[in-house]
Formats: C-alpha cells, sequence, structure tokens
C-alpha cells in the first residue's frame, strides 16, 4: 500500500541487516536456517504494524523499529515450529527449514528465534523496555496456547464456534493486536489509546481468520495459489464446519460425519459434497456475517483512537484491504 511505502522501507532495511547479522553469526548450522526463514519474505504485516503503531501518533517510526524486528522474529520463529507439528513441506512456496536442513536443526533454530525476538526487544528504548516485554512474553504464551488448544481440536469430539473464536484470538489475533500496541508504546502513547490500537488489531485478525476458513472453500482455484478445500480435505474443525455441525438436523448430521471420516469417497467428491451442505446451512454467509462482527468492533475501536486523523484513514483502509479475499 502506497500510504506505507516509507514504512516498508525502514522495516525492510533493518529486516535485511537483521539477516546479514545472522548470516555472519556462528555456528552456521543453527543460524543458517534462521536467516533461511526471514529471508522468505512474506508481507510482514505484524512489524508493519508496529511501525504504523508508532508513526500514527506523529512519532518517528524508527523509535519502534527493535520492537518490530522482535516481532518479524518471533513470528518466524512460529512458522518454523508450525511446520515441524504440521509436517508441511513447503513454506511461502520454498521448502522448509525441517526439510531443508532437519527436524533437529528447525527446532533449535525456532528456539534460537525466540531468544533472539527477546534479545533485540531489549534494545528498545529502556523507557519502553519493561512494557514491551511484558507484552510481548504475555502475547508469546498465548500464541502458544492458541497452538496447542487447535491441536486439541484434532481429537476433540465436541468444539463449539465460541471455543474456535477463542482458539483463532489466541493462535492469530493477539500478535495483530500486540503488534499495533508495542508501536503506541514506544510512541508513550495512553494506555486508552494502546488498547484501542490493541482491541483494533485482535478483532482484525479474528475477521481475517474466518475469512481464510471461507476462502479455503469458495476461493477461485486459480487465484488461491494453492488446494481449494483443504481443510475440508483434512477434516479441520473451522468456523464453518462447526457451524454446520450446530445447524444441521439429524440426517444432515449422519451425512457430514459420513463425508468427513468415510475412506471410500474421494477428496474432490468430498469437498463437492460438504460445499453442497455448507450451502444448504447457509454457513458461509454466517462466516461472513461473523467476520464482518468482528471488523465493525475493529472500526469502532480505531474511531475512538486520538491520534492522526489522516494516519488514522490510511490504517482503516490497509486493514480493510487485508480483509477483502474475494470470497
Amino acid at each position: 500500500m502506497q500510504a506505507y511505502s516509507s514504512l516498508f522501507q525502514i522495516l525492510n532495511k533493518a529486516i535485511e541487516e537483521q539477516q546479514n547479522s545472522l548470516n555472519s553469526s556462528s555456528p552456521k548450522e543453527m543460524y543458517e536456517p534462521m536467516s533461511y526463514i526471514v529471508g522468505l519474505g512474506g508481507k510482514r504485516v505484524r512489524p508493519l504494524l508496529t511501525l504504523v503503531g508508532c508513526d500514527i501518533f506523529d512519532t518517528n517510526p524508527n523509535d519502534a523499529i527493535h520492537a518490530a524486528l522482535a516481532v518479524e522474529l518471533f513470528h518466524n520463529f512460529s512458522l518454523i515450529h508450525d511446520d515441524i507439528l504440521d509436517n508441511a513441506p513447503l513454506r511461502r512456496g520454498n521448502t522448509t527449514v525441517h526439510e531443508k536442513w532437519n527436524h533437529n536443526i528447525a527446532l533449535l533454530s525456532g528456539d534460537g528465534m525466540m531468544v533472539k525476538a527477546f534479545d533485540v526487544l531489549g534494545k528498545s528504548n529502556p523507557e519502553h523496555v519493561a512494557k514491551l516485554l511484558k507484552l510481548f512474553a504475555k502475547t508469546g504464551l498465548e500464541v502458544c496456547e492458541g497452538q496447542q488448544y487447535d491441536m486439541n481440536f484434532e481429537t476433540q469430539e465436541h468444539v463449539s464456534v465460541q471455543d474456535y473464536i477463542h482458539m483463532i484470538t489466541y493462535k492469530t489475533a493477539v500478535l495483530l493486536g500486540c503488534s499495533l500496541q508495542m508501536g503506541a508504546i514506544c510512541a508513550n502513547a495512553s494506555e486508552e489509546n494502546q488498547k484501542h490500537l490493541y482491541e483494533f488489531g485482535e478483532h482484525v485478525g479474528i475477521a481475517f481468520q474466518i475469512l481464510d476458513d471461507v476462502l479455503d472453500v469458495y476461493a477461485d482455484d486459480e487465484k488461491f495459489g494453492k488446494q481449494v478445500g483443504g481443510d475440508i480435505i483434512s477434516n479441520k474443525k473451522t468456523f464453518m464446519l462447526l457451524d454446520a455441525f450446530e445447524l444441521a438436523n439429524e440426517e444432515q448430521t449422519k451425512e457430514l460425519n459420513h463425508l468427513l471420516y468415510s475412506k471410500e469417497i474421494s477428496s474432490n467428491d468430498k469437498v463437492k459434497q460438504v460445499t453442497a451442505l455448507y450451502n444448504t446451512l447457509g454457513v458461509r454467509e454466517l462466516a461472513i456475517k461473523e467476520a464482518n462482527k468482528h471488523t465493525d468492533i475493529a472500526l469502532k475501536h480505531l474511531e475512538e483512537l486520538k491520534a492522526n486523523p489522516s494516519k488514522k484513514k490510511d490504517l482503516k483502509e490497509f486493514a480493510l484491504h487485508l480483509l477483502n479475499r474475494e470470497v
């Protein structure tokens, strides 16, 4: 987004310097994978939001650069470990760390990135370090808890829609809120303004994940970049699947269970038939409605924020752009 081009320049320069530092560190077997995953890029939305959270109060975004780097390192640590847990072969179109090296190196490199994130954060303005570390540690633990909830759902017989919202809040959304609030802390923003920014980021994160569930089923497969219906094939407990079970009558529940657990149905037929049930039950519309609810909550918090009006407008447009998932 053009409004954030200068912030991206600041961020990308700092990340490149961090990557070079990792590349020159020893033992290389531990640091090369760290440099590798950082170098794969991605949208870098989270560290960008840290700079935005500082800049929106007309404070030099460089004041939040260590916090932004910490967010990026932590996020990449979580990706390394998530890929191990999921046994994923690819990340951002490239070989995952555990596949390129091995599981032991991936675990150790991930651990190292987590420690490095706190080390970098500790280089922030001494006046802000205590608050930043407290928020960062709290958020890091919540992300891990969210991952555990997600793994629990794989074998948990009953999961409610509210259980799911709680899980994605921790696994995905809290880091967006944290990213913005850390920027606000670096800008000496008031506690009230920090809370509004945090809540804005958290609810945008919830909406984003719900829409991602919808996209997995209803996206144009040529634009999606991965297999449409992957969540259905893997029986992943998404907002739509849980809603479907809550809304289904006895016959539909029996059909849904058969589709999910029968080994005689091909993947393509499974996706088509589960999607047809989703259409009958109207869960796509309910998911979009839920995402819109959280988007509205986020925007209300942004309205309450006492900050540069023009920069608030830029953040609103950026968030809505992220949520425009062509669903």
